[in-house]
């Protein structure tokens, strides 16, 4: 049965499922792909104690959900426009410049696209700041507008939306160094954030500060992490004789070509973050710490996907990119296959081993001082059932990487559209008939709206990215 499966994709797709590594181009996108990975895992290892302290100091209650919606959308604005489509559409025109045209006029191109965006995102930050009730008030349809929840969330997300300004400031070095395959820095550079907000935290450990104004002091640590991120960018950029200058053309044909890839990209790249937006949006309709436990679950997830999945589709973006600047198409088909062979070896074992070894995962992780038993129970149905659809999270990124390579975008952008409106579907029909069975089995209304709900939730959008993949 495998063997068929595995003909029929080679047949339909080009995609080989046999594991070999015997050029010298697959030992380099294996080389970097391991480079990039290792420094994932430092600065994810950073990321799960921040998370930890976090959680022992916040729990799993209305301060905590507060801040992880407020956090989520500001983080949804930055994977949308930063590191996810950014990324996809300058990589492979940036990857074009060096190999076709002048140093200079390279470097007029990075100007001009630094100075468009500082403009651009600059105005978004303001409208952020400015709309955040309006913004709160639809994100968090299931918080009372008269609560103190609400009120913070707002708050939060005041101090944190600039956040989302550095943030893809820096997406757009990263995508400088990563045409010249430079991926450690990258890789690790969000490590600045858990620092800023560990030793924040640390701070309030010593001064005992408690209530509202300690979640406001972590949201506004959220930002000198975005900040400091964005700073250690800066050396590298200069030591490849790169700078980031202020240079004011939309009229640029690099511009425009970014423009034009930059809107669908966002949609395409950027399906799992609208469909875990989605998810946290329903989650606010269920039981106090749903919103918390869904950020969890999704965090522990993510770190197979960074490791395995992103890290491949980042080093074979530029890899990509260039081997089409060359026309080169065989290379494309190579580096393709490769990748899909090498994530599903490395994901198939951390999704058995996220499945069998949840919970105490999330207990080593998370389950300490206001985070309760019920609490890691609750993150740890969500994880299983993101789990799911692991794979399929990695496969989407490298296929669509392909698409972006070839600087297309309306096959992934269809399909990724579809597939956000299908968790949309689901995650409504799994809120109705929770309310339906709670009407008609009243006993299980703390199953629904705790563990049950989130798992539906959180089960939808893997039901959804095997779709998408």
């Amino acid at each position: 049965m495998a063997g068929k499966i595995a003909s029929k994709l080679k047949k339909w797709y080009g995609i080989s499922l046999t594991i070999a590594m015997s050029t010298q181009p697959h030992h380099r996108l294996a080389r970097s792909a391991g480079i990039f990975t290792s420094a994932t895992l430092l600065s994810r290892i950073l990321g799960y104690f921040r998370d930890t302290m976090v959680a022992a100091f916040f729990g799993a209650g209305p301060a905590a959900d507060a801040f992880y919606t407020a956090f989520r959308i500001s983080n949804l604005f930055r994977r949308l426009l930063g590191e996810g489509a950014l990324s996809a559409s300058f990589v492979p025109v940036f990857s074009e410049y060096t190999q076709k045209q002048s140093k200079e006029e390279t470097q007029r191109f990075l100007n001009t696209m630094f100075t468009t965006l500082l403009v651009i995102l600059s105005a978004i930050t303001i409208l952020g700041v400015v709309f955040a009730p309006q913004l709160t008030r639809l994100i968090a349809r299931g918080f009372d507008p008269a609560s103190e929840r609400f009120a913070l969330t707002v708050t939060l997300t005041r101090y944190m939306f600039p956040f989302m300004l550095f943030i893809c400031l820096a997406a757009l070095i990263t995508g400088v160094l990563n045409a010249f395959h430079s991926f450690f820095l990258p890789a690790f550079a969000p490590a600045c954030l858990s620092i800023a907000e560990m030793l924040y935290l640390g701070f309030l450990w010593a001064a005992h500060m408690k209530g509202q104004n300690a979640v406001v002091g972590l949201a506004i640590s959220v930002t000198v992490g975005g900040f400091s991120q964005f700073f250690v960018h800066i050396p590298a950029l200069m030591e490849r004789n790169y700078t980031l200058g202020l240079h004011w053309d939309l009229a640029h044909e690099g511009v425009r070509r970014v423009g034009r890839l930059i809107l669908p990209a966002t949609l395409g790249v950027g399906a799992d973050q609208l469909n875990a937006f989605v998810d946290t949006m329903m989650a606010t309709f269920l039981s106090v710490g749903s919103v918390t436990a869904m950020y969890y679950s999704n965090r522990v997830m993510q770190l197979p996907l960074a490791l395995f999945g992103i890290a491949l589709s980042q080093v074979a973006l530029p890899t990509m990119s260039a081997s089409v600047a060359r026309g080169a198409s065989q290379e494309v088909k190579d580096t393709l296959n490769f990748s899909l062979r090498l994530t599903l070896f490395m994901i198939l074992p951390a999704t058995t081993g996220l499945l069998v070894l949840g919970h105490p995962i999330v207990q080593t992780l998370f389950q300490y001082g206001r985070f309760t038993t019920e609490a890691s129970w609750v993150t740890t149905w969500a994880l299983a059932a993101f789990s799911i659809g692991l794979f399929a999270y990695a496969a989407v990124k490298i296929l669509a990487a392909a698409f972006y390579a070839h600087q297309t975008t309306r096959i992934p952008v269809t399909i990724a559209s579809g597939c956000v409106a299908l968790n949309i579907a689901l995650n409504i029909a799994t809120l109705l008939a929770r309310k339906k069975l709670i009407i008609l089995h009243p006993e299980w209304a703390e199953v629904l709206n705790g563990r049950g709900g989130v798992a539906c939730l959180a089960l939808a959008t893997s039901i959804a990215s095997w779709v998408n993949a």
